[in-house]
């Protein structure tokens, strides 16, 4: 039987890491570490440069001397301990993982990804995944942070996301979730599939903004005014998702009155007349479109209620500061993440709806773009006429402060109407298009044309991450 070509690879592998081992004609010396734990390892150059493309461009601009001295480089965010296990397995392609913990795994996948060692990345994450899910799970702020901190950690940042969005109360009860990011935090808050009471979603963030600031007293009847403004500015991007209107006065009274100074003044007053004249067990009439569908308690994994409340502002032509006259519902009828993100589900929903308002949210950035179009999307090749219709943006999902609005301009074309594309607002001015997939229109796009001003820094391209879309109920 002939040898395979593979099966000389071992003697290969043997050989190379016995050449790592010798103290002759090697060509590097590298210094890895701070103090004072700093190691001097020796190398060959033709080794490293072949197998590290960070080393390649490191070797690039370090040149060996004429005079015969050794080119030295220095990698001190890497731990001496954990450089030589990577160092070995640059020569020898052989790394075996049951003799390390998995912390120090963790530790050599990061090494990995600053030597942009793409097979050990790949072959890491895959290992971690398959074998670690428990200790993973366990230590999942540590895994999350390592996860975003790399954009080539793409398969435990989809382990992260799908970990939350299966068993976000997991995530809740976690012995170290008062340290989990505030992304994660806003997520767990929207997450649908998430099997607790209002009142055990409250009292957990609750406790996680009071674990940001342990100087605070334990009891809010004990708080300065600084005390609750400095409460009141870790919590504020995560009040709006709590849904205050699914509790019953008694938990209202207990649990959220003692902490009513962190609270939005308006939010608070609303609340208090809502509350006020209930039974202890009692919950507020949901029939009561103030309590449901009002843009005070929106249904939406992107906005707000601030939002919603700043949008039916300008459906009725008010500035920011004007107090709100009229009574608006959102209610959700497309959503891409759970109804599909294609031209076809889009106009099959909305088609002939009449005041629908878009929310879209860009891929890879917390901006947020959208449009009010009071009249109706067709299915054929034209546009449609309005005077009243919108487009917008939002710098930041977390607060309505930085925000672009553009009203139509040339009410001729107004509305796009379009069967290849989703929801579109003028000549170019938000066009959702291109590949449709599982992941969101890829190609759309922003310029100005028919609307007032430009929502976006700069006429470009973008790919959406999520889009809801809402009709607007006038009660």
């Amino acid at each position: 039987m002939d040898l395979k070509d593979y099966e000389f690879l071992p003697q290969l592998s043997q050989n190379l890491l016995e050449s790592l081992d010798e103290d002759e004609y090697y060509d590097i010396t590298i210094e890895v570490g701070k103090d004072p734990y700093v190691k001097i390892f020796r190398a060959h150059m033709v080794i490293l440069n072949r197998r590290s493309p960070y080393l390649r461009r490191i070797l690039s601009t370090n040149k060996k001397y004429n005079d015969g001295n050794l080119v030295h480089i220095k990698l001190p965010n890497i731990l001496p301990e954990i450089f030589h296990i990577i160092l070995r397995y640059i020569y020898g392609g052989r790394l075996s993982l049951k003799e390390y913990d998995t912390a120090d795994i963790i530790k050599i996948l990061v090494a990995a990804v600053q030597l942009n060692l793409k097979e050990l990345i790949i072959y890491l994450q895959s290992f971690l995944i398959k074998n670690k899910s428990d200790w993973m799970e366990k230590n999942f702020n540590l895994i999350y942070r390592t996860s975003f901190e790399n954009e080539s950690l793409l398969e435990l940042q989809n382990y992260c996301n799908k970990l939350i969005s299966k068993e976000p109360e997991r995530m809740f009860e976690s012995q170290n979730f008062s340290s989990i990011p505030e992304k994660v935090l806003v997520s767990l808050i929207q997450n649908e599939n998430l099997r607790m009471s209002e009142i055990e979603i409250w009292e957990h963030v609750l406790n996680w903004g009071l674990a940001q600031n342990p100087e605070l007293p334990s009891d809010p009847a004990n708080f300065s005014k600084d005390d609750f403004s400095l409460l009141k500015n870790t919590l504020k991007s995560y009040i709006p998702f709590i849904r205050f209107y699914d509790l019953t006065c008694k938990e209202f009274s207990k649990k959220v009155l003692p902490y009513k100074k962190i609270l939005p003044k308006e939010l608070y007053k609303d609340l208090l007349d809502t509350f006020l004249d209930l039974h202890p067990d009692s919950k507020p009439d949901k029939s009561n479109p103030r309590n449901s569908n009002s843009s005070k308690h929106i249904d939406s994994k992107v906005i707000t209620s601030q939002h919603a409340e700043l949008i039916s502002k300008w459906i009725d032509r008010l500035e920011i500061t004007d107090k709100l006259t009229s009574s608006y519902g959102f209610k959700l009828i497309l959503r891409g993440s759970r109804d599909g993100f294609t031209s076809r589900k889009f106009h099959e929903v909305c088609d002939d709806q009449t005041n629908i308002v878009v929310i879209v949210k860009v891929k890879q950035s917390n901006e947020i773009l959208g449009g009010y179009n009071p009249a109706t999307w067709k299915s054929g090749y034209r546009f449609s006429t309005t005077r009243n219709s919108f487009i917008f943006s939002f710098k930041n999902n977390d607060g309505i402060e930085n925000f672009i609005l553009s009203r139509v301009m040339d009410e001729e074309y107004a509305i796009l109407n379009n069967p290849t594309c989703g929801p579109s607002f003028g000549n170019g001015d938000l066009i959702l298009s291109g590949e449709e997939s599982s992941s969101g229109y890829c190609e759309s796009y922003c310029e100005k044309s028919s609307y007032e001003r430009l929502i976006r820094e700069t006429e470009s391209e973008f790919s959406v991450e999520e889009y809801e879309i809402f009709q607007i109920v006038k009660y």
